[in-house]
């Protein structure tokens, strides 16, 4: 049987903007995914630390700047935390995603959908890129940062109407 399991979404400050965040939410119902925990929150630059190096090791990855223009782009403004539950929700929603840079999204991705800004752009113009979607990158990861994000009491366990259909259970 095919693995329970929850991810942790960021719909980043851009989607918060632009007003897109209930079309993005209703894109990962329609497939079956369950909301099991979301909340509008402001975090500091310690809370997004922890999330971008600590667990995520951003810096490691791709350097201090990569890390610093997407703090500072993170900063402007509110973010809509999520964590999803479905069978095998972390490969879904890496795919329904898309590439994380937009220009290289496909159609039909959110990123694919919503966004086109490539990478050389965003350094051309000194800014995090605007990628509407924050998405845990494999199961240990999706773990860490929903333990991060929500407390245990923030998060809901429920049967949903479609269960049954959308898990074969």
């Amino acid at each position: 049987m095919k693995a329970i399991e929850r991810t942790l979404i960021l719909l980043k400050p851009d989607a918060v903007q632009r007003g897109v965040t209930g079309e993005i939410l209703t894109r990962f119902e329609r497939v079956g995914l369950k909301m099991v925990g979301l909340k509008m929150v402001a975090p500091d630059k310690t809370h997004y630390h922890d999330h971008y190096e600590t667990i995520s090791k951003m810096i490691t990855r791709r350097g201090q700047a990569a890390f610093d223009v997407t703090l500072d782009f993170m900063m402007v403004g509110p973010v809509i935390a999520v964590v999803l539950e479905g069978v095998d929700a972390v490969p879904l929603v890496r795919k329904m995603i898309g590439e994380t840079e937009p220009k290289e999204a496909q159609p039909g991705t959110i990123r694919g959908d919503y966004a086109h800004i490539s990478f050389a752009h965003a350094n051309d113009v000194g800014s995090g890129i605007p990628n509407l979607i924050h998405a845990s990158g494999d199961s240990t990861e999706a773990k860490q940062e929903i333990k991060h994000w929500f407390t245990d009491e923030e998060l809901f366990d429920y049967r949903h109407a479609y269960e049954s259909f959308v898990r074969g259970v």
